[in-house]
């Protein structure tokens, strides 16, 4: 059971605490998963922002928290628990005195402290804690993306957080895996027999994980053109989706046993380097087009200089174990989509022989498709007869499972999701370090190799889906980019 615990939010005037942390903390208190007692203390660098911060942040939940969420009076019950203090983590003052003296009132609650800054204060935050007194053995930190970026920088903020926190205290976040979409997985593979048997190489053909963006640069100008898609969203979001995806069963559903079956797959991915970069990537980076009937600029018209730094990324990875010997696992990222989603598809082989003649058409592939975003749902595309027509026409027909309307009081909220299991100790859905290491050392070599001349980022047009060269990747392998127009959907991509 939850108890009364602390929470600390660094960076708490940031847009992250604004858009997603306060009012996930706000649903939560909402429906009275914060155990009475509970304090939420934000932390600002000035007095004056101190001053204003419970105005700023009830107008940002008014934003942002879905139509009919905001609740005057339970947001007036809400702000009695929030205790914002001034707090510059650059410098050791008696203002880190003073949150100590505010947190240590005899009692030995849990601590959780969030650090929703970038990864370069990480350090001093950390030290600051501990040379103040404020970490506790019943005390954790909950650090964000991106955990440097390479193998080496992730290497050394790791080593500066463990200088002060043991492993079992550090969670690293994915907002990913709070989805609860994502959390079904686990159940959808593992407590249906009728997927779990059909879960390997000889039943599929081939598994595609994409996560569509349709926004530009939005304000990241400089984080992104440092970073690109490789790092921002393969490094993490689609390398853990494809952990859960293809890991073994454990044998209990514990943090320790599904981290260590997520391990596996990633220590288990084919390296790419060198040509073999060439032959199984693609980088594109977009120029203008044209989104929902407006023109936008390209990346290099919204960075305003040159820059090689890729916004699309597809690759074709293969996992070598016994389970998924000889398997693509096409992964696909990119912003000015067409279309913003995330989705994971798993395609299944066709029939051995094929029984219907040429003439009632062509089976269509049977795939389960897990939509994780926007609208979260499963769904299955069969072959069936065309009921209108007399004599036999194949016809593709989707089962449909809207997680929306099979629970009626369904609302995910990933990050509330994952600020409660911190606060609770369960690490279940977040990051080990080892899975850290293990991520950087499949994606350096890629970055390496694109450092080549010939590996310039190809261009695509704002509001498409992509590069050629995508298409083309795939499509050597005989197979496509999944286009659920097939059965007849109104989706695209």
């Amino acid at each position: 059971m939850l108890e009364a615990f602390d929470f600390v939010l660094f960076g708490a005037a940031g847009d992250l605490a604004l858009r997603k942390l306060i009012p996930g903390l706000f649903r939560a208190h909402r429906n009275g998963e914060l155990p009475e007692g509970t304090r939420i203390i934000p932390t600002l660098r000035n007095a004056q922002a101190v001053a204003e911060y419970k105005d700023k942040v009830r107008d940002a939940a008014q934003k942002h928290l879905n139509k009919n969420e905001f609740n005057a009076v339970a947001w007036d019950s809400f702000a009695t628990i929030l205790f914002p203090m001034t707090v510059d983590i650059s410098t050791l003052d008696e203002r880190w005195a003073e949150l100590a003296n505010a947190m240590n009132g005899g009692d030995n609650r849990q601590r959780v402290f969030y650090l929703s800054t970038p990864p370069s204060v990480f350090s001093a935050a950390c030290k600051h804690l501990h040379e103040s007194g404020l970490i506790t053995k019943t005390s954790r930190v909950v650090v964000e993306k991106p955990l440097g970026y390479d193998a080496v920088t992730a290497e050394e903020i790791n080593s500066s957080i463990a200088e002060y926190f043991a492993e079992t205290q550090i969670f690293r976040i994915d907002h990913y895996l709070g989805k609860e979409a994502v959390q079904n997985l686990l159940a959808l593979r593992f407590a249906n027999g009728i997927f779990e048997h059909l879960w390997d190489a000889h039943a599929i053909d081939n598994v595609q994980i994409t996560i569509s963006e349709t926004v530009g640069l939005e304000g990241r100008a400089g984080f992104y053109d440092g970073a690109g898609a490789l790092r921002d969203m393969v490094q993490n979001h689609i390398l853990q989706l494809l952990c859960l995806v293809a890991m073994e069963s454990p044998n209990k559903m514990t943090a320790e046993r599904i981290r260590a079956e997520k391990l596996k797959v990633l220590e288990s991915l084919r390296p790419l380097t060198g040509n073999t970069v060439r032959f199984n990537t693609v980088r594109g980076q977009y120029v203008a087009g044209e989104m929902n009937g407006s023109a936008v600029p390209g990346y290099l018209d919204e960075l305003g200089s040159p820059s090689n730094t890729e916004t699309f990324v597809a690759i074709r990875a293969h996992i070598d174990n016994s389970r998924w010997a000889n398997i693509p696992f096409y992964l696909r990222t990119g912003k000015r989509m067409k279309e913003r989603f995330a989705e994971i598809v798993i395609q299944y082989k066709d029939v051995a022989h094929k029984v219907f003649p040429e003439s009632a058409g062509i089976a269509t592939p049977n795939r389960l498709v897990i939509r994780l975003q926007p609208e979260e749902s499963i769904k299955i595309i069969m072959t069936s007869k065309d009921l209108g027509k007399q004599e036999m026409q194949l016809s593709p027909v989707v089962l449909n499972l809207n997680l929306a309307d099979a629970y009626k009081d369904y609302f995910s909220d990933a990050y509330k999701r994952l600020m409660l299991d911190a606060a609770a100790n369960n690490p279940s859905l977040f990051i080990h370090r080892a899975e850290v290491d293990a991520a950087w050392a499949w994606i350096d070599p890629i970055i390496e190799a694109w450092q080549r001349p010939e590996n310039k980022p190809h261009g695509y047009m704002a509001g498409t889906w992509g590069p050629v060269a995508s298409a083309q990747l795939v499509g050597a392998d005989g197979r496509s980019w999944f286009n659920i127009d097939e059965v007849g959907s109104e989706e695209s991509h």
